[in-house]
């Protein structure tokens, strides 16, 4: 028997925060062919609590990038909850965008992106949970954030 979404969220000791305040004109999520939902790309600052800014390889260790990807895929949950009102409405992950702010010698872009990627595989399994991917070092992302995600979802 499939656990509901919400269930497990609560095994794994994480509460949907508030939505995420917008930097920029845009929409949340939006939904385009059969049941495809894009979701903008999220930070790590959950409920107004400023994640550690900065550069992986610089001011950001690797453990703490993998960190800053968990929290922006809890933040996306909470956008794809708010925009559909159901998570266990998620039919399928369908790829992973990561970016992140990296030093000039930091490649290990793919282990940061990993956060990301291994709690929604521990939150929906991995059929749903995997999708394709890329991890993307940049020199700098808004708000000297240190990490930056999109998702796109199938739903039900």
């Amino acid at each position: 028997m499939c656990m509901c979404v919400y269930d497990k969220l609560n095994e794994l000791g994480v509460e949907l925060p508030k939505m995420p305040p917008k930097a920029g004109v845009f929409v949340f999520v939006k939904e385009f062919g059969h049941k495809l939902a894009y979701v903008s790309g999220c930070g790590p600052d959950i409920n107004g609590e400023l994640f550690k800014k900065g550069k992986l390889g610089q001011e950001i260790t690797l453990e703490e990038g993998q960190e800053a990807a968990r929290n922006c895929a809890v933040n996306m949950l909470t956008l794809i909850h708010n925009h559909v009102g159901d998570l266990n409405k998620v039919k399928n992950i369908v790829k992973v965008l990561g970016f992140v702010a990296s030093s000039d010698t930091f490649f290990e872009q793919p282990k940061v992106i990993n956060g990301c990627s291994e709690f929604l595989e521990n939150l929906f399994g991995s059929e749903i949970g995997l999708g394709a991917r890329s991890a993307i070092g940049t020199n700098v992302l808004p708000g000297n954030i240190p990490v930056e995600i999109e998702l796109l979802f199938e739903l039900k």
